[in-house]
């Protein structure tokens, strides 16, 4: 076993130092690693968990999620057993404050060097002062600290780093392929940085643009939607995203979206979008105050149909070039008499009712929903009676 050694130098108020041998490796020209064998109980004195959370200012701090307890019970129970492995290595994001001593010089055709990983410590520390966050491994750490057993050394890979964005990219990547909650993906993915998977990529945009929805001081739904910050929020993050997502597509932010960089004119959607649902909640008041359910508005069916009403309002008010607050009121108001978010009876377009809380966030209800509102919209807009035009969602 490697052996771990301290040098202390509390003397004068001066911070320890626990040195640890290590293997300094360079993958590609920029990223370099540092691989290395520790006590799992030692651990926590230098690395800590990056619980996600937001400042008073509404910025994303830390990461991870919260801990699993009966996964860390079930770990606990393992390493307590005899001849207990854990073969896999931990992933620390270190900061600055550590440093690299190399034993040898690099051989320009060498990935690798051995060394000495330098790691301030002092027990007096607050988590939030220590040096290392743990990327992954989180319940493994936890499970070692909290178990009956006086050492059990563990492989840890590092990275050294002061850019948290980096580390948030890093759990993103490392936790991919693990049952990770897509709502905390969801809320990691704008502060991330780097490439990401495709299928993460193409959400990074609009989950910034949740992002501000849920904390901008002008946004109607400001504090709403519910994301791993926000647990007390009432209207889903993925009902959000679907509905930013389809009109970024083929809706009324597509004209602002800059196809080459997958960004856009962030300023002026954010502004459609929030004068649209100032509008939702000024024309169905009762409905927006109310949760889920008690409310289809709120509900993921109500959210994502009620969207595509936004984009078609929308393509009239520019036409007009009015597209401002009194003008999305005044276009919704010719729906008031035909939703019924809360109470009553649907009547659909193909003659079919449906009891106001029978719709669920289904594709085929918000097929249903999204046709049955847009057609009344599209004939009170132009004073026909109802018609079977109809909406295919993809």
């Amino acid at each position: 076993m490697t052996r771990t050694t301290s040098r202390q130098r509390k003397s004068n108020g001066a911070t320890a130092e626990i040195r640890i041998p290590a293997l300094e490796v360079r993958q590609g020209p920029n990223r370099i690693l540092y691989t290395f064998a520790i006590d799992g109980k030692q651990l926590p004195r230098v690395a800590t968990v990056s619980r996600l959370r937001r400042d008073d200012d509404a910025q994303l701090q830390g990461y991870q999620r919260p801990a699993a307890l009966a996964h860390i019970n079930a770990i606990r129970r393992y390493i307590e057993s005899p001849d207990a492995m854990l073969p896999n290595a931990l992933v620390v994001a270190f900061d600055k404050r550590v440093t690299f001593e190399s034993a040898e010089r690099r051989s320009p055709k060498a990935y690798s060097r051995p060394g000495t990983l330098v790691i301030p410590v002092d027990d007096s520390w607050e988590d939030a002062d220590k040096p290392g966050w743990i990327v992954d491994g989180q319940q493994r750490s936890s499970a070692i600290r909290d178990a009956q057993v006086q050492h059990f050394p563990v492989c840890v890979t590092a990275f050294i780093t002061d850019d948290q964005s980096q580390q948030r990219s890093q759990f993103i990547l490392v936790n991919n392929t693990k049952p990770l909650p897509k709502g905390l993906i969801h809320e990691l993915l704008p502060t991330a940085t780097g490439q990401l998977p495709p299928q993460l990529q193409v959400r990074r945009y609009p989950a910034m643009l949740l992002e501000r929805l849920n904390h901008d001081a002008d946004s109607p739904m400001r504090h709403r939607i519910q994301t791993p910050t926000l647990p007390e929020g009432v209207i889903k993050d993925n009902s959000v995203l679907r509905m930013l997502e389809n009109s970024l597509t083929d809706g009324a932010l597509h004209r602002y979206r800059d196809a080459n960089t997958g960004g856009g004119q962030t300023e002026n959607m954010l502004v459609l979008v929030k004068t649209f649902w100032t509008a939702v909640s000024t024309v169905f008041a009762d409905a927006w105050a109310l949760p889920p359910r008690k409310s289809r508005l709120t509900h993921g069916v109500g959210m994502i149909s009620t969207s595509f009403v936004m984009d078609a309002i929308a393509d009239v008010l520019v036409e007009q070039g009015e597209l401002d607050l009194e003008g999305f009121v005044a276009e919704l108001s010719r729906l008031d008499e035909v939703c019924h978010w809360t109470a009553g009876v649907w009547e659909m377009a193909d003659g079919t009712q449906r009891k106001w809380n029978d719709l669920q966030n289904t594709p085929k209800d918000i097929q249903l929903l999204t046709n049955h509102l847009l057609d009344e919209y599209r004939a009170r807009a132009s004073g026909k009676r109802r018609g079977a035009r109809q909406l295919r969602l993809a």
